[in-house]
């Protein structure tokens, strides 16, 4: 792993940090506006050099979030006030200052303690975030680091549901808060909330541009995939095939092979475009074992 890859410090799901590497190699050497209609937790914008970012995602609390955090790269010591705030009232673990689990609850849950620690605090700042239909992306914010697996879930009433999660406010978070600061606090960004193909709409290219596609995997068993279908796949790669004949130049990341599964669709489409394998390592979080998949770049240049 490249020791200057910035990782997002929303460690979201899908997150491309492990394979970062990888993909800067295979990606243009010059970028003068970058488009990511897919952009998730930010680790590939972060990790770019352009002159101006178009980042979209149809999740809008994510895309809150981001605008909150370049928000506060200008003031960062009134951000970690903040945080600080938060993580002391609802008393949440804190070992990026102190460690306050104690020995007993260590011993007792020798793999689970945080979330045991965290589970009544967690649950407090849960019921706060959804009495209020306008979400704070602040306590969004610390809800996604302390929650089941780093995620944003909410039930048809618009309520969060996830449970605590075994994790904790550490150094390795507060190392990805700074690195994200510093990397968009003089940085051209606008970041919009739209479905993917609302995004693409009279949009000009020019050279030097550059799009990178990070969709929900269709084979693939993840949360944020289950709106994900074969429609969405077809509109996707018939659009991205539109802006190959306008001059656009694209890179996509997926999957051909999952577990068992393939992608057809996918397969018969990436035929007349340059494919590069990607060496991935994913988990499964529920039996730690190593996924059989076949991850691709797929571009046009």
């Amino acid at each position: 792993m490249n020791s200057n890859i910035r990782r997002s410090p929303l460690f979201y799901v899908g997150d491309k940090y492990k394979i970062m590497d990888q993909l800067i190699n295979l990606f243009p050497k010059k970028i003068n506006n970058f488009y990511e209609p897919f952009v998730g937790g930010g680790t590939v914008f972060l990790n770019i050099n352009a002159i101006k970012y178009y980042l979209n995602d149809i999740d809008k609390n994510f895309i809150n979030i981001h605008k909150f955090l370049i928000r506060s790269s200008r003031n960062s010591g009134k951000f970690f006030k903040s945080v600080e705030g938060i993580i002391y009232k609802y008393n949440l673990s804190r070992s990026y200052k102190e460690d306050i689990v104690s020995d007993a609850l260590k011993k007792r849950w020798k793999k689970t303690y945080y979330a045991r620690f965290n589970k009544k605090g967690f649950g407090r700042l849960r019921k706060c975030v959804n009495k209020n239909k306008k979400k704070d992306p602040l306590i969004l914010y610390i809800l996604l680091i302390y929650g089941f697996n780093r995620m944003l879930r909410f039930n048809d009433d618009g309520k969060f549901n996830l449970p605590v999660g075994n994790v904790d406010f550490n150094k390795n978070v507060i190392n990805a808060l700074d690195n994200y600061f510093d990397a968009v606090k003089d940085k051209k960004i606008i970041l919009t909330s739209k479905d993917f193909r609302a995004f693409f709409l009279e949009k000009k290219y020019y050279k030097n541009d550059f799009i990178y596609f990070d969709p929900p995997y269709l084979i693939t068993a993840s949360e944020y995939n289950k709106y994900w279908d074969e429609k969405s796949e077809s509109d996707l790669l018939n659009l991205i095939s539109r802006l190959d004949k306008r001059g656009a130049k694209f890179a996509l990341s997926n999957v051909t092979h999952y577990n068992g599964n393939k992608n057809d669709l996918l397969i018969n489409w990436m035929k007349k475009y340059k494919v590069h394998e990607i060496k991935s390592n994913y988990i499964n979080y529920h039996n730690n074992k190593e996924k059989k998949i076949r991850e691709v770049l797929i571009a046009n240049y």
